[in-house]
């Protein structure tokens, strides 16, 4: 994928994780630690309650975190597929006999539409993750 376009999507992503990390994760983490502290302060309780009690605190951040990440994995995965597609064409085309100039220009406009096509996906991903964290923390 071109560099600028590359750049473009990395910044989008990274500015979306950190919106989740600062409105969702981060309190996840804090209850998290919190209700961990709250397992050791438990005198009466064995070694074993008090791990599965922590265990237990963990899991809400531990599947919020699963959940970004597969989310990511998908998006990453449907814009590569997006872009292989593109050199694909652009290698059928060299194949033709087409100009290499050309199609460097209909490969570069292709991959700028894929970018541009899932750019406009991640406010709705961003949107169902949120939802998504907010029913985890329930």
């Amino acid at each position: 994928m071109a560099d600028v376009q590359q750049l473009r999507v990395q910044e989008a992503v990274d500015t979306m994780v950190k919106s989740l990390e600062r409105e969702n994760i981060r309190k996840m983490q804090g209850l998290m630690f919190r209700c961990s502290a709250d397992c050791c302060e438990d005198s009466q309780a064995s070694m074993q309650q008090v791990h599965q009690c922590i265990e237990r605190c963990h899991a809400p951040l531990a599947q919020a975190q699963a959940l970004v990440t597969s989310e990511l994995e998908k998006f990453q995965d449907r814009l590569a597929r997006c872009t292989m597609h593109c050199n694909d064409k652009a290698k059928d085309s060299i194949d033709a006999g087409s100009k290499e100039r050309q199609v460097k220009r209909q490969l570069e406009s292709c991959v700028t539409k894929c970018v541009d096509d899932h750019m406009n996906l991640i406010p709705t991903m961003t949107k169902k993750m949120k939802e998504s964290l907010s029913s985890i923390q329930k």
